[in-house]
């Protein structure tokens, strides 16, 4: 359960970082911050499902 988690956190902070990064605003901040943690929580949704198939 741990990796969709941190894809979650990971990504948010990825994509708040590159808002900020661009000028943007706090809620473009929070706008990408919310993508990217999306995306990268479903990436490691993916990875957790993998790898506990890949065990048994």
């Amino acid at each position: 359960m741990i990796y969709p988690l941190s894809g979650l956190l990971i990504g948010t902070a990825i994509g708040a970082w590159r808002a900020k990064a661009n000028g943007g605003k706090p809620l473009d901040m929070l706008q990408w911050g919310a993508a990217f943690g999306i995306a990268l929580g479903l990436v490691g949704l993916f990875v957790l499902i993998f790898v506990e198939r890949s065990l048994l």
